[in-house]
C-alpha cells in the first residue's frame, strides 16, 4: 500500500462519518491519524456535543469487531475486562470475556467512574492484552480505544491519572457547532430526539483489519530524517524545562509524536514528514501530558497556551 492509497482509504472514513456528522472537521482528522498510529484517542466536551455520535458512525466506517462502554460510579474492572466463572457441570472455571475484547472500543464518559475501573483500561491501552487471574490474554493487533469525557469541572466526574493520559496518543475539544453547523445539524437530525439509526444513512465499511494493517505498517515506513527527529526531542524535551510546567512531557511521547507525524504526513501524499506535520500536531499529542504550575494558572495560561510558547522557541529543521 503507497500513500495515494492511504489517502483514499481516509477520504472515503471521512466521506462516511460526514454522511452522518455535521462539522468536527478537525477532529474526523485527528481520529484518523490515531487510527494509522495504532493510538488512542480522548474526546472531551461537553454533554450533546455529538462525541458519541462521532465516535460510532467513525467506527462504521470500519469492518472491525465494535462495542461500547457506558461507564459509570457503579462500574467494575470485572465488568469491563471479564472474569473466570465457575462451571459446575465441568468442574472448570471458564473465561466469560468482557466488552474490552473487541478491535473498536467506545469508553463512553470515562470520566464518571471511579479510579478503580479506569485502571482496567491501562494494560489494554499500552500492551493490548489483559490479565484475568494470572493469566494474559491478547486483545489483537486491530484494538483501538476512543474515549469521550465530560469536562472536569462538572458534577459526578473523576479526573483520570496522568499515567492513563499518557496513554492516549490526542486529547482533543469537542466544542459546541457554529451557527450554520448546528442549522444544518438540525435539518439532518432534527426529527428524532434519540440518538440516530447509522444503517438508516447508508453507511457502509471502507476497510477491514488486513487493510488497516497494511496502511499502518506503510505508515511505519515512512522517512523521518535525524533532523525532524532531533526536532521532535527537543520540543519534548523543552516541556521538560519550561518554568510554567510542574511536569512535561514523557519520553512516550517522543514516540507517539513521531508516529503520529507519519501517519499526517501520509494522509498530506508524502512519503516524509516535515515540521509542519510536528506542529501541527504538538498541541494535541503534549496538551494532556503536561501539568500547569500553580503560578501559570493564577496569570491564566492554560498548558496550550505554554505548548505554543514552547514551539515558539524550539528552532525547526530547513
Amino acid at each position: 500500500m503507497d500513500v495515494v492509497e492511504i489517502g483514499a482509504l481516509a477520504q472515503a472514513l471521512k466521506a462516511q462519518a460526514q454522511r452522518v456528522v455535521v462539522g468536527h472537521e478537525r477532529v474526523v482528522e485527528l481520529l484518523l491519524v490515531a487510527l494509522l498510529s495504532e493510538g488512542h484517542i480522548l474526546l472531551e466536551g461537553v454533554p450533546g456535543t455529538g462525541k458519541t455520535l462521532l465516535a460510532r458512525a467513525f467506527a462504521a466506517g470500519l469492518d472491525l469487531t465494535f462495542r461500547r462502554v457506558q461507564f459509570t460510579p457503579d462500574l467494575m474492572p470485572g465488568d469491563i475486562i471479564g472474569t473466570n466463572l465457575f462451571n459446575f457441570q465441568t468442574n472448570t472455571f471458564v473465561l466469560t470475556k468482557g466488552p474490552i475484547f473487541t478491535e473498536f472500543l467506545l469508553a463512553d464518559e470515562v470520566n464518571r467512574t471511579p479510579p478503580k475501573t479506569q485502571a482496567a483500561l491501562l494494560e489494554a491501552m499500552q500492551e493490548r492484552s489483559v490479565t484475568i487471574d494470572g493469566k494474559r490474554h491478547s486483545l489483537g493487533a486491530g484494538f483501538m480505544v476512543v474515549a469521550t469525557q465530560n469536562p472536569i469541572e462538572q458534577e459526578g466526574t473523576y479526573p483520570l491519572p496522568e499515567a492513563q493520559l499518557d496513554r492516549f496518543l490526542f486529547k482533543v475539544p469537542v466544542g459546541y457547532p457554529s451557527r450554520d453547523q448546528e442549522r444544518q445539524m438540525v435539518r439532518v437530525h432534527g426529527h428524532r430526539t434519540a440518538m440516530p439509526d447509522l444503517p438508516a444513512f447508508g453507511l457502509q465499511a471502507a476497510a477491514g483489519l488486513d487493510v488497516l494493517l497494511a496502511a499502518r505498517a506503510r505508515v511505519a515506513e515512512l522517512r523521518l530524517a535525524d533532523e525532524m527527529v532531533d526536532y521532535i526531542v527537543d520540543l519534548v524535551r523543552a516541556t521538560r524545562e519550561h518554568p510554567s510546567l510542574v511536569t512535561g512531557a514523557s519520553p512516550r511521547a517522543c514516540n507517539m509524536l513521531a508516529t503520529a507525524s507519519r501517519a499526517y504526513a501520509a494522509l498530506q501524499g508524502r512519503d516524509f514528514v516535515i515540521p509542519d506535520d510536528v506542529k501541527v500536531l504538538a498541541v494535541p499529542c503534549l496538551g494532556h501530558r503536561v501539568v500547569l504550575a500553580p503560578g501559570a494558572e493564577i496569570e491564566g495560561l492554560t498548558a496550550n497556551d505554554v505548548l505554543r510558547q514552547v514551539l515558539d522557541r524550539v528552532p525547526a529543521p530547513r
